[in-house]
């Protein structure tokens, strides 16, 4: 009886590592990649910016860090929030809230 059951644990084991090499693996590639191109946008657009806006590449990444920091600390109760109103509405907001910022 514990011979069938190791075989059926193994099989589901090879099942569930087939479907994640199939679905998820190459999605997550393809954010990885997305996300190295950002990077690189935005070091391109440092090229310029820098000289636009008068600052050094020290401020530069300071500023970017600040960035990064906030993000991260404001994106978990975002995620909360969209939870819990709906991903309709929580995004209808960010659109109008971020729609209606002065340029």
């Amino acid at each position: 009886m514990s011979t069938s059951r190791s075989a059926l644990s193994t099989d589901l084991e090879a099942s569930t590592l087939r479907k994640l090499q199939a679905r998820i693996i190459p999605f997550v590639f393809v954010l990885m990649v997305i996300a190295f191109l950002d990077r690189i946008n935005i070091g391109f657009a440092a090229l310029t910016m820098n000289k636009d806006l008068a600052i050094t590449s020290q401020q530069f990444g300071l500023l970017s860090g600040t960035f990064f920091w906030g993000y991260f600390i404001f994106e978990i109760p975002s995620n909360l929030l969209m939870h819990k109103v709906g991903a309709r509405i929580w995004i209808a907001r960010i659109l109008i809230s971020w729609g209606s910022w002065p340029c």
